[in-house]
């Protein structure tokens, strides 16, 4: 309005903000602007519109300033080398070319032009070599040039993938507020669900919260923080199971019985407890019966192997009290979708954001 509305242009003396104006502000205001958003959730909750200990958590990328051609991995690195060592190679050979032919004026503009060519080229590769260099001290192996902080992330479409942020956001499932954010350069989920959870909790100032989330947020380690930290969680479990793609029976089809500590397979044997591992910093617990599965007559649905063979997590039941929670609320996907994904169709779509900045 400062450069289009001639009465607030009267009316300012034709002040207007230039391109820097928001960004200065919200960089000398950082934490002022945090303490707006703590004052508006307070507000909130004295006119009692947080009353429901319930949020729904999700996150979304955000395409930063800096372009893709300015963010640099090690295989885009590599990648780009590649593409300038032919380069060169191809314009040694014009060069090779034109010293067969007689010389002449155009000749000797040609092979001017090449030359320059190469040396742009050259100097475009020891640039890449000092990238390269610099981007081996990073923790995560990647470098961008106009937004440091900003990092290459995949995004839902296939191949697809943005140079930006993921901003995390808990949203009360009532009155679809913002409770608490998070803005990180971390291109998944799964290590968010604790950390959203307990801020949200937090923020509300209750005992006990629910929160639901999506596919992309289930992490054992993470549900087991939240169930401690008094935080009932409802999320789906991805299908990462071969056997279960493949037309076999998955885990799901094992029942735990867990008086008897074993596991029952679909065709009724019973596969008793046989030892226990670490693998990842997680007590892992082995289940198997050979002599059942070598007589069994559905094996062929089961497994190609020997024995089929059950994993289960020491906080197993955990997990499986989410499944629990999720199997009695089917529509708690689709209340999280309409709760939580509204917030990033405002920022996005109706306020016209391209780049968060």
């Amino acid at each position: 309005e400062a450069r289009r509305n001639v009465e607030v242009m009267w009316l300012i003396g034709r002040l207007a903000p230039d391109h820097k104006t928001i960004a200065d502000f919200r960089k000398d205001n950082g934490a002022a602007i945090r303490k707006v958003c703590a004052k508006f959730v307070a507000l909130c909750r004295q006119m009692g519109l947080l009353q429901t200990p319930s949020v729904a958590i999700d996150g979304s990328k955000f395409k930063a300033v800096n372009n893709r051609d300015r963010n640099f991995t090690h295989a885009k690195i590599a990648r780009r080398m590649a593409q300038i060592e032919e380069s060169v190679g191809r314009y040694l050979r014009q060069l090779d070319s034109a010293d067969r032919q007689d010389p002449s004026e155009a000749i000797s503009i040609k092979t001017t032009r090449i030359k320059e060519k190469i040396a742009r080229l050259k100097q475009e590769m020891s640039r890449l070599e000092v990238l390269d260099a610099q981007m081996r001290n990073t923790p995560d192996q990647q470098i961008s040039l106009t937004d440091p902080d900003a990092r290459s992330m995949a995004t839902s479409g296939r191949g697809s993938g943005v140079v930006g942020y993921n901003v995390q956001v808990a949203v009360d499932t009532e009155h679809h507020l913002i409770v608490t954010h998070e803005v990180i350069n971390v291109g998944n989920d799964r290590g968010q669900l604790a950390r959203m959870s307990k801020q949200a909790k937090e923020v509300l100032e209750v005992d006990k919260l629910e929160a639901v989330a999506d596919r992309g947020y289930f992490d054992g380690e993470e549900i087991l923080a939240c169930e401690e930290a008094g935080v009932a969680v409802t999320l789906p479990k991805p299908m990462t199971s071969n056997a279960k793609a493949e037309g076999r029976f998955g885990k799901q089809d094992f029942a735990y019985l867990p008086d008897e500590d074993v596991y029952r397979c679909p065709s009724g044997q019973l596969l008793p407890y046989h030892f226990t591992n670490i693998e990842h910093g997680m007590t892992l617990r082995r289940y198997w019966s050979t002599a059942a599965c070598q007589g069994c007559a559905i094996k062929s649905q089961c497994t190609p192997s020997k024995e089929r063979r059950i994993t289960r997590w020491e906080h197993e039941h955990v997990v499986e009290e989410v499944q629990r929670r999720l199997d009695s609320d089917p529509d708690a996907m689709r209340r999280r979708r309409e709760t939580v994904e509204h917030p990033f169709g405002t920022i996005k779509a109706r306020m016209g954001a391209t780049h968060f900045l």
